[in-house]
């Protein structure tokens, strides 16, 4: 893509529901300000997350109306567009978004067909240099302490010990299912509240970082190290399925909470937890399942539902950072910040460099073709 003459960022306000996200605050806006980057923001897009249109304008953006999205060749956002979103963007516009491609490919046909260059900021490569632009990594260690608060709330029991005249109260039992980011803050909250922490994860690489934060590593019998591209679990096959919930059932039938952060990039979330699991657990617990939103973790898990079976309640956790959304947009805007500043040159001029390591990974549709491998194979194998 050609440098164009100026580089203009467009942030909106979101209007899916429940979600409060912005992807710009007043500080992000001040850095890129100063980057050589002008900001337009829409009247009201941070209100919701506690961010009030005077400090934008003090930061340097310019306060414009929803229709200004034409005139910014550079929009950044938090949740997937809806159609009449993409159409509201003008052609050649580079987009940067959480897009989980995978679920709606409806939306990823009509970025293609209308031209844009859509960055998925849930696919960024987890490489070194990518990490201050990892918005999922941001975004999931604010659901692993949520995830823990959410449990505590939901359960009738205090989490640490007690010791008291009237007699001794025994600490929660919590069972964490992945130990990747989300799952390794919520051991590290759980064990600050006083809580016995159990953690299954099918990597090795994940047993020293449980053990560092205090967390006990559930064994499997004969399990083979199942780390992934980009150090993601990858798929295994049913049979260590069975054994590893024949060892999670006794684990989970003397938890209080049991949270699930399983998750493979593009695919389905593994079901971890059955119904006849969940059957086994104590009346009054509760599983949060933060992989809700594709499809959970958990059999009984309905995104957007709490659902209550023979006394436990299922939880899901896929909304868990727009409940927080001053501290996950200050930390979503630091990742497009960052992001922005590798698509301005040393002129200040906007120029998507298609051979960058970065780019290339996040780049899902550009030129009028849907790029990214895997979502083109799931259209048809159309594209790419």
């Amino acid at each position: 893509m050609a440098a164009t003459s100026e580089a203009t960022l467009f942030v909106g306000r979101e209007h899916g529901a429940g979600e409060r996200r912005v992807a710009a605050t007043p500080d992000s806006v001040r850095r890129q300000v100063g980057r050589g980057i002008n900001v337009l923001i829409e009247h009201g897009a941070g209100q919701a997350a506690g961010y009030d249109d005077q400090a934008y304008a003090e930061a340097g953006a310019k306060l414009v109306d929803a229709a200004a999205i034409g005139e910014a060749p550079l929009v950044a956002r938090v949740a997937p567009p809806s159609l009449e979103d993409v159409r509201a963007l003008s052609p050649d516009t580079v987009l940067l978004t959480l897009l989980a491609p995978h679920r709606n490919l409806e939306v990823v046909t009509a970025l293609s067909e209308r031209g844009i260059s859509t960055l998925a900021m849930d696919l960024v490569p987890r490489i070194s240099r990518a990490q201050s632009i990892d918005a999922l990594s941001s975004q999931a260690n604010i659901s692993g302490y949520r995830a823990v608060i959410e449990a505590a709330y939901g359960l009738d029991k205090y989490f640490p010990l007690f010791m008291t005249a009237a007699g001794t109260i025994r600490p929660a039992r919590v069972v964490v299912l992945g130990a990747g980011v989300a799952g390794l803050q919520a051991v590290a909250t759980a064990k600050r509240l006083g809580a016995v922490v159990h953690v299954s994860d099918i990597r090795e690489a994940a047993r020293e970082e449980v053990a560092s934060l205090g967390g006990t590593f559930i064994e499997v019998p004969d399990v083979e190290d199942a780390t992934g591209e980009g150090g993601y679990a990858k798929e295994v096959g049913e049979n260590f399925l069975e054994r590893q919930r024949a060892v999670l059932t006794e684990f989970l039938s003397q938890a209080h909470a049991a949270i699930t952060t399983a998750q493979i990039p593009g695919r389905p979330a593994p079901e971890l937890i059955t119904q006849q699991m969940v059957e086994a657990m104590q009346p009054g617990s509760v599983v949060i399942d933060l992989a809700a939103a594709d499809g959970g973790n958990c059999a009984l898990t309905q995104a957007g539902t709490v659902v209550e079976h023979n006394g436990v309640r299922i939880i899901p956790g896929n909304d868990f950072p727009s409940k927080m959304a001053g501290e996950a947009s200050a930390l979503y805007a630091r990742n497009i910040a960052s992001f922005c500043e590798l698509l301005v040159d040393d002129e200040d001029h906007l120029h998507l460099d298609l051979e960058d390591e970065i780019v290339a990974g996040s780049l899902v549709t550009h030129g009028g073709t849907v790029t990214a491998p895997r979502i083109a194979e799931m259209l048809g194998g159309k594209d790419a």
